[in-house]
């Protein structure tokens, strides 16, 4: 039983260790969504090339200033445009350059509408307050590992590691889907320069859901575990009460020494010694004032059996 307890406070405890390990690297990343921006070509600049480029559009005039001569410009229908890729998370907006070679990043809070980046702020507020939570539960889950504490304290300890977990993961679902509100609008809402044409979830946003699952998975094992070790502390407690009353009835009859072995050797099931467990140290207690001090040992040992 003792190795079933210890079981499941790993189990736990390694939850709540990658479902940190997830929430820090989904809010550190900017892929939560991803796709493409239609965007019309720019105009190429320095020395013309023997090799045509197709990010740019090229004039067949050196002199751009004069505006006497007439430009013409080659590409035509579907050709004037490129298709942009872009990436975005809480903190970050990232955008291919007009070159196509790297990313081009500004704030996320640029682009959401004016009057909704307060929706914004509140999303990163309640994911620091999902990753402090987390880490929190995850301490305490820690310190219950520790053999110096008492049975008592483990318990009050793997309550509040329960409790810091669950509060944790419903500050995180509504972090995540305030993101899911505020970049929905910022797709209809948002600058023109920044509008996609195609978008969907990307990795980040999968790995922020995965950490809320392993979060909340942490605070049920966390709390079954708490529940269970309660229950069990109670059902056996009832059998010392009860036996303890078996043994008060057998004295107030004051039985010959003889026939209180009898009553009190755990015989087959169904006789009248199954349920009563042995005397305390060999010896038949002499007044209630010996049954209740015999109960009190058998609750410390009892204890003991949690440590």
């Amino acid at each position: 039983m003792r190795l079933e307890r210890g079981w499941r406070a790993s189990l736990a405890l390694t939850l709540n260790v990658v479902a940190f390990s997830f929430a820090v690297l989904a809010v550190t990343t900017s892929y939560w969504c991803e796709g493409t921006r239609k965007v019309v070509k720019p105009f190429c600049t320095g020395p013309p090339l023997k090799v045509k480029q197709w990010f740019c559009i090229r004039f067949n005039s050196s002199n751009l200033n004069d505006s006497r001569l007439v430009q013409y410009i080659w590409e035509t229908g579907e050709e004037k445009f490129l298709m942009r890729r872009f990436h975005t998370g809480i903190f970050f907006s990232c955008e291919q350059a007009a070159d196509m070679n790297g990313f081009d990043c500004r704030d996320f809070s640029e682009i959401a509408p004016a009057h909704e980046r307060g929706v914004l702020w509140l999303c990163i507020v309640a994911e620091s307050f999902y990753l402090a939570l987390l880490f929190a539960g995850g301490a305490l889950m820690t310190l219950e590992q520790c053999p110096c504490f008492s049975v008592m304290n483990k318990l009050k300890l793997n309550a509040f590691a329960a409790m810091c977990t669950a509060l944790s993961g419903l500050c995180g679902m509504v972090a995540h889907m305030m993101f899911t509100t505020i970049f929905q609008l910022a797709v209809a809402m948002g600058p023109e320069d920044w509008r996609p044409k195609s978008w969907d979830y990307s990795w980040s946003y999968a790995l922020a859901w995965s950490s809320f699952g392993t979060c909340m998975g942490s605070a049920v094992t966390a709390l079954n575990r708490y529940t269970k070790t309660i229950v069990e502390f109670k059902y056996k407690r009832r059998n010392i009460e009860k036996s303890l009353h078996i043994k008060q009835k057998l004295l107030d009859l004051e039985l010959p020494d003889n026939m209180w072995d009898v009553y009190l050797t755990p015989g087959p099931p169904g006789q009248p010694g199954a349920e009563a467990a042995p005397p305390v140290n060999g010896h038949k207690p002499a007044s209630g004032k010996g049954v209740a001090a015999d109960g009190a040992a058998m609750a410390d040992r009892q204890g003991e059996e949690y440590c």
